[in-house]
């Protein structure tokens, strides 16, 4: 029984990290795809906006479930079946003949990228004891970060050399492997007396969710008036607000708020939420300022972002280390800050920075990144009960998804309030508005700093100052 626990932690945490990096791939390399998609289906690029929101809204949506799947059917079968559920729905985006077709495949893949993360996760924090934990999370957040920055170099590429189809095909041999390793090493645990299903918890989170991001995703691009802007978003807010005021009230809620009150685990999810609202926009805007801004080719601005994923890579043998020594309190205060900084420098990147510089302060945003992730990922569950984490890995992947979403957008919305009305043919002004985003994710982020000051010396300890776990 030891050698298979042995062989199930040193394999388990391949299995989610495969699983994560097809899921978080698929979530930005589509973008790049979206012109030849577009020529190719017959129809305008623009029209084509629902191929990434219509995934996202699904992701969204369909994420605070996923913890009741697994209590009621079992981990190991609903992460097989998220998998299975991905790959085929990447082979139906694949073959399909008209955009409608393209749009009905990204929902369930959506769907299935819900029950993928918050599962994982879950399975990675029941398996691993507090002090093997940090390592275990450390390694799995990775993809989480390599994901993005890789996406849109990874989709130019196979467009160039290929067809848009192969950016969906090239999921089928990754699920396939992370099949195969989660039915060898995925523990299925599963909840004997499950709790019922919240519906109609279920029906406000979702629905409240839902139209944020629709909203957020699509601002600017669709023809509303501020007047019903402005009400789509109070009734999104009052939907949440009415989750909430029902979430206290019934015994089984569909996402139990009271998890809040464990302070690390509030302060590693909610103040995480904000910190990645300026962390989040940068995959986005990091590319306009490459092309648009400084005029370089897609390739290149590809090839630049790689210098943050080998950093981040890099990170992976220094965080836990460094935990262990300086304790989560000082770790984060600090770092966030450092990233806060790094973000800020950006402002003063443009056409005549060497190359040199702009690969300098890609490995420093890279360290800084994964070292403020891997700390708040894992000190949430520091205080957190074994019968509790279904329930918690399913409220933080709800709240770390919507938080970069809302991220992505916010940094979007500065930019095309500095650019209103000139030209984005005009090399300086997207600069200068690009800067202006740069400045301002910079500021967002070191406001979120404040929650770590929150946190004791002492928090954590159960996490960083534990032996280290298999690799």
């Amino acid at each position: 029984m030891a050698t298979s626990e042995s062989t199930t932690k040193r394999y388990l945490p391949w299995v989610v990290a495969t699983a994560l990096f097809m899921e978080q791939l698929d979530s930005t390399i589509v973008n790049t795809g979206i012109p030849s998609m577009a020529a190719s289906l017959g129809v305008t690029p623009l029209s084509l906006k629902a191929v990434v929101s219509s995934y996202i809204l699904a992701l969204a949506v369909s994420i605070p479930i996923s913890g009741w799947l697994a209590e009621r059917y079992g981990s190991r079968r609903i992460f097989m079946f998220a998998v299975a559920l991905f790959t085929v729905s990447s082979v139906l985006c694949g073959l399909a003949v008209n955009s409608t077709m393209l749009i009905a495949a990204r929902v369930p893949q959506g769907i299935a990228a819900a029950m993928m993360m918050p599962v994982g996760r879950m399975v990675i924090v029941r398996t691993f004891s507090k002090g093997e934990l940090l390592q275990a999370m450390n390694f799995v957040i990775i993809p989480a970060l390599l994901g993005p920055l890789l996406g849109p170099t990874v989709g130019g590429l196979i467009v160039h050399w290929a067809s848009w189809r192969e950016i969906f095909f090239v999921n089928v041999p990754v699920g396939l492997a992370a099949l195969w390793f989660a039915s060898k090493h995925m523990p299925n645990y599963q909840n004997e007396t499950p709790r019922p299903l919240d519906v109609r918890g279920l029906i406000l989170f979702a629905s409240g969710a839902g139209l944020l991001s629709w909203l957020l995703e699509v601002f600017g691009e669709i023809s509303l008036s501020n007047e019903m802007v402005a009400t789509l978003v109070a009734v999104s807010l009052g939907l949440l607000a009415a989750y909430g005021w029902h979430a206290k009230r019934v015994p089984y809620p569909l996402l139990r708020l009271s998890l809040f009150s464990t302070r690390t685990f509030r302060v590693g999810v909610l103040g995480g939420f904000v910190t990645r609202l300026g962390v989040g926009g940068m995959p986005f805007l990091l590319p306009l300022l490459y092309q648009l801004g400084m005029g370089l080719p897609v390739w290149q601005s590809g090839l630049l972002m790689m210098p943050a994923a080998l950093a981040a890579m890099a990170m992976k043998a220094l965080a836990a280390p460094m935990l262990r020594r300086l304790g989560y309190r000082r770790v984060l205060i600090v770092n966030t800050l450092l990233v806060a900084c790094a973000i800020a420098s950006y402002a003063l990147v443009d056409a005549s920075t060497p190359l040199w510089a702009i690969v300098g302060l890609g490995l420093a945003l890279g360290l800084f990144n994964s070292l403020q992730f891997s700390s708040m990922n894992s000190m949430a569950y520091a205080d957190i009960n074994a019968e509790d984490t279904a329930m918690a890995s399913t409220l933080a992947s709800t709240l770390q998804q919507m938080s970069m979403s809302f991220g992505l957008a916010f940094g979007s919305l500065i930019t095309a309030y500095f650019l209103e009305g000139l030209p984005q043919s005009d090399r300086l002004a997207v600069t200068a508005s690009l800067h202006h985003a740069f400045i301002a994710l910079a500021v967002l982020t070191v406001v979120s700093s404040a929650a770590f000051w929150t946190l004791r010396p002492e928090d954590g300890e159960s996490v960083s100052k534990g032996s280290a776990a298999p690799s």
